[in-house]
């Protein structure tokens, strides 16, 4: 580790100590508004104390850490991501982009760098959905934008909701719902998310950084159905059959299609049949089926593309309703709005890459991040993917330390840089 940087040996410290004390075999887990996430707000709200960065937390537990600069009439950096993870995740989730966040903060404090303008790490809650059913309220009750309805939803280990669970933790889900903001969007200059990348981009690029260009926004239908009709499989010829299963499949072949001529034109998409069921108790090897449950997830960065897959899915139901004589529900539907990244933050990063001689590719995201709030909100957002073998929400993350410390050494040249570029375009 010797060469590492002060930072980056710091955020390797303490990225163990959170995978000690929240292991859960095979991984570990950090529940949103539960024991693991509280253990990592202490322990990095400990070490920025260290640092000289004074601690503040928000109605809804989100925690912000501030270095003071010179001027506190400047609008904030805010460098940020969240400390929850998935049950028996990995580790880098999340918490590597806070303590990078840290890390630049240490590296500041460590040179006698003060910055004409206040560093806020803001380490957010409850980002994976998988605990509450919804997109970033950590984030959104941050900027006072969650709505109130949000604090009914039931968290999925306890079903107790998420006011409940707020409360519990000694925060304010009162003022989160009279939308009180945890910090003034207006007083952020920049919000910058590093996380780690939880596709394969950086690995075949061989690059430890990537500089994320947006990041999806997608639609999601989590209780679909083709309806057909029960028959025997040797008694029901051809022409008289409701086959729910050729409907399913003629279904999926034509969203296949569709993307295929997406990327002929060179336009990013995914489509995800994430599960795909039938009932074993009328199911069978001599029948045909008459009911087909599935779920179907799209996402891309470019709201246009969304729109025309949407398009696109309504006429295949349509077409294959009629080919096979079964009907489609969809049932509930799921939106996210697509986030762009800002141009001129993405420029100043490409410059810090340049100076430091690294080399950092644009990506794109196609999960989601609480940057994409920050970006909603109006706020110039930029984000750093960091190279990571084996995906994320799995115990097998690999970002390695050397890496994430290529993204601190880039985040510090770009803070430090800051104020000396506002004159550039």
């Amino acid at each position: 580790m010797s060469s590492l940087t002060a930072g980056g040996k710091l955020a390797g410290r303490i990225l163990d100590a959170l995978a000690e004390a929240t292991t859960d075999p095979p991984g570990i887990t950090r529940v949103a508004y539960g024991a693991g996430e509280r253990f990592a707000h202490g322990l990095v709200r400990k070490e920025a104390e260290k640092l000289g960065a004074v601690a503040r937390v928000d109605p809804a537990g989100n925690l912000y850490l501030t270095l003071k600069g010179r001027d506190p009439d400047l609008p904030a950096i805010v460098i940020g991501s969240h400390l929850d993870s998935v049950a028996h995740g990995g580790n880098f989730d999340g918490a590597a982009g806070v303590v990078a966040g840290l890390a630049v903060m240490a590296e500041l404090v460590g040179q006698g760098i003060r910055l004409p303008r206040d560093l806020i790490v803001l380490a957010t809650r409850a980002e994976e959905a998988v605990w509450f059913p919804l997109s970033y309220p950590g984030s959104q009750a941050a900027l006072g934008l969650l709505e109130s309805r949000a604090l009914e939803a039931r968290r999925s280990d306890s079903g107790r909701t998420l006011a409940e669970h707020m409360r519990e933790e000694g925060f304010d889900p009162d003022a989160v719902r009279r939308g009180m903001p945890g910090i003034d969007a207006g007083r952020i200059a920049a919000f910058i998310e590093v996380h780690i990348e939880q596709g394969p981009r950086l690995i075949a690029a061989e690059a430890p950084v990537g500089i994320v260009t947006g990041i999806a926004g997608g639609f999601r239908y989590v209780d679909a159905k083709c309806l057909g009709a029960y028959a025997h499989s040797g008694a029901e010829p051809r022409f008289a059959r409701h086959d729910s299963v050729l409907g399913f499949a003629d279904l999926v072949a034509a969203l296949e299609t569709e993307w295929d001529a997406l990327e002929r034109e060179g336009r990013e998409a995914t489509i995800t049949f994430g599960r795909v069921q039938s009932d074993p108790t009328q199911h069978g090897g001599s029948r045909v089926l008459g009911e087909l449950g599935f779920t179907l997830d799209v996402r891309s960065a470019e709201a246009a593309v969304l729109e025309r897959i949407e398009a696109r899915l309504q006429t295949i139901l349509t077409e294959v309703g009629g080919k096979h004589q079964v009907s489609f529900e969809t049932g509930p539907r799921f939106t996210w709005e697509p986030a762009t990244m800002s141009p001129a933050l993405i420029a100043r990063l490409d410059r810090a890459a340049t100076a430091l001689q690294m080399r950092a590719p644009h990506v794109p995201s196609g999960a989601g991040h609480d940057a994409a709030t920050f970006a909603g909100a109006g706020i110039p957002t930029a984000m750093l993917f960091v190279r990571n073998e084996n995906g994320s929400h799995n115990p097998h993350e690999a970002m390695e330390i050397a890496d994430l410390d290529q993204a601190i050494r880039l985040l510090l040249r770009f803070v430090t840089d800051f104020d000396n570029l506002l004159d550039q375009p």
